[in-house]
């Protein structure tokens, strides 16, 4: 609790290092593995085409921007925040524009069948965001407790790697 970043104790004032803590801590061990699946799964080519300290920038400012858009989308929530999800969302908007033609190995599970297989980066991508957006909707109408997920960091967080990633990327940008 102590470094969970609460959006009322932001708007308040107080506290404003947890915007940065935030983001290095997480509810379980199921909440940090989905994180860094997602991170593993977009991570490595983002910081090929940006370089290792621009990545570094590139996703703290990730981070960042997705706690603000928290924050002014829930300023009065005391609900704890807390996850890597937002800056993760950040270097998925960046693979997103980056390399929108990728494919993906991705597990689909229908009831019992299970099979791999590669699906187009834009679709991948662009479903998970969308999912966000509409989860984000739902949050706002539940005043109470803003739904128990981060929706406005994760929507937050991939605008703003969609927007600055080729920005961070510069003359390193490998093109395939």
């Amino acid at each position: 609790m102590q470094w969970s970043e609460i959006p009322a104790t932001i708007v308040a004032g107080h506290h404003w290092i947890t915007i940065l803590t935030a983001m290095f801590m997480h509810a379980g061990w199921m909440h940090i593995i989905g994180n860094m699946v997602f991170f593993w799964a977009f991570g490595p080519e983002i910081e090929d085409a940006m370089g290792s300290l621009k990545y570094l920038v590139f996703y703290l400012f990730s981070g960042l921007a997705a706690s603000l858009a928290q924050i002014a989308l829930m300023p009065h929530s005391t609900i704890p925040n807390l996850g890597a999800s937002g800056a993760i969302a950040g270097v998925m908007g960046a693979f997103l524009v980056t390399y929108p033609h990728d494919r993906i190995r991705s597990l689909l599970l229908f009831g019992w069948w299970t099979r791999i297989t590669f699906i187009p980066a834009a679709l991948l991508i662009g479903l998970w965001f969308l999912i966000q957006l509409f989860n984000q909707v739902g949050a706002v109408a539940d005043v109470e407790t803003g739904g128990g997920v981060a929706y406005a960091a994760h929507v937050g967080g991939f605008i703003f790697g969609a927007v600055t990633g080729r920005i961070f990327e510069g003359f390193r940008r490998i093109d395939e």
